[in-house]
């Protein structure tokens, strides 16, 4: 799925922008080019920066309490 159409970025590639370090929508505009269009993308993109935060805090977290 795009997750900026006027870019053709996916979610995945935004993902992988992430993985690598892109941390607020100019550096993932800087890494892909999605988000510097028309910003409609912007809080798609804020998602997927949440949602990758969010995998990572879990990965932390203890395999058993």
């Amino acid at each position: 799925m795009f997750a900026c159409i006027c870019a053709a970025v996916t979610e995945a590639e935004v993902r992988g922008c992430v993985r690598e370090g892109a941390s607020c929508v100019d550096t993932i505009g800087d890494a892909c080019g999605a988000g510097t269009g028309c910003g409609s993308c912007h809080d798609r993109l804020r998602t997927l920066l949440i949602s990758a935060s969010a995998g990572d805090d879990i990965d932390r977290l203890p395999a058993s309490a």
